[in-house]
């Protein structure tokens, strides 16, 4: 396979080539690359839900998002080696990377970048905005060149968070939210957002082989049980299942993984992340304890995207001890990537709890490596 082809389909689309194997394989992890210096200094980074991709002389591209209490949102992508420099590139900051069409004061955060089948650029990612009423939305912006994306459904997008102002009261009764929330704050040709696109938020996207699409994100359901230490009281976090034939027009949701009685009493689910190979869909669940805050990556399997195997409930690789940066949280990328004979995980870890009460140190973010021989089936 040549490095062009090598780098779309795994890049791009997570597809591999290469079988599972059996066995208990562990993750060998190479310790912190980089996390953000200089202002704001309140600035965070991650990469979240978004891709790794392969360049030359063992070089990568890892897309990435800043974000922070009080710090305005931004995608870019940093590149570098497992032990180098890496650099840094924020859209609309230098000539690698231009975004158009977003609205004046909306910030985007978690960029999911794609190469199409048809060999243009997407870039998926959420917004935020307080400038002309509350906005919190899935968005796409698509790229002939992978260097000038342009917004194509600001107004119409993929998903809505619970709290944007879009949201309105009916909606939030359809889907079983306690609160009414606020009065919708309606711009000129937007809609109200429709109760079966309102989501909570960490979302990935992939192009399957036919052309089609298929989105995970995290949706909430009733609990029963009022939690002491989460806002979401009365509700838990569970994975929802979308799909498309365009990537921007999403029919579901589909309620695919829900913790259930083998789980603990606070376990609820952050995040999906999959790889794909030739064997079936491998999944990294967020595995999130609201009494200790903290999130997990769990391994899952599924050979349709609907139906998720969970034989191994327990954290996938270990966090960090009492004084590392991966203590409390870590999120994983879009997908694995397999180069020379390896699995590659990129991820984030924080040094604070999910609720910000529990931290060491000067509260932190950084981009872990960690690699592996096989992988789970």
């Amino acid at each position: 396979m040549n490095r062009r082809k090598f780098t779309t389909c795994l890049a791009a689309t997570g597809l591999c080539p290469t079988p599972l194997h059996s066995g208990t394989p562990k993750w060998v992890k190479h310790g912190e690359l980089f996390r953000h210096t200089g202002k704001p200094t309140a600035g965070w980074i991650q990469n979240f839900t978004s891709p790794a991709e392969p360049l030359e002389n063992d070089r990568w591209r890892l897309w990435i998002s800043l974000s922070g209490i009080g710090v305005d949102r931004k995608i870019g992508f940093a590149e570098g080696s497992i032990g180098g420099k890496w650099d840094i590139t924020y859209a609309n900051t230098g000539p690698g990377l231009i975004l158009e069409g977003m609205p004046p004061g909306w910030h985007p955060v978690q960029p999911v970048h794609l190469v199409l089948k048809d060999g243009t650029h997407r870039l998926y990612f959420w917004v935020h905005g307080d400038s002309d009423g509350h906005v919190v939305r899935f968005i796409a912006a698509d790229s002939d060149d992978g260097v000038r994306y342009r917004v194509v459904n600001a107004l119409q997008p993929c998903l809505y968070h619970i709290s944007d102002r879009a949201v309105g009261a009916e909606a939030r009764l359809d889907i079983d939210l306690p609160k009414p929330g606020k009065k919708m704050n309606l711009t000129d040709g937007e809609s109200p957002a429709p109760a079966h696109l309102i989501c909570n938020d960490a979302t990935n996207v992939y192009q399957l082989p036919d052309g089609t699409f298929e989105l995970f994100t995290v949706g909430l359901i009733p609990s029963g049980r009022d939690k002491q230490r989460d806002g979401l009281r009365g509700m838990i976090r569970v994975i929802y299942r979308y799909s498309s034939a365009d990537g921007l027009l999403w029919n579901g949701p589909q309620k695919v993984i829900i913790p259930d009685s083998k789980d603990p009493g606070d376990l609820e689910f952050y995040y999906l992340s999959v790889t794909y190979t030739d064997k079936g869909r491998i999944g990294i669940l967020g595995r999130y304890r609201t009494d200790a805050q903290t999130i997990d990556m769990e391994c899952c399997n599924s050979t349709d995207g609907v139906n998720w195997e969970r034989n191994h409930r327990k954290p996938w690789i270990d966090r960090g001890g009492e004084s590392e940066l991966d203590r409390f949280m870590i999120y994983p990328p879009h997908q694995l990537i397999l180069r020379d004979g390896k699995w590659w995980m990129f991820y984030t870890g924080a040094n604070f709890s999910h609720d910000l009460r529990d931290f060491n140190g000067q509260k932190q973010r950084g981009i872990f490596a960690a690699t592996l021989d096989a992988l789970i089936h």
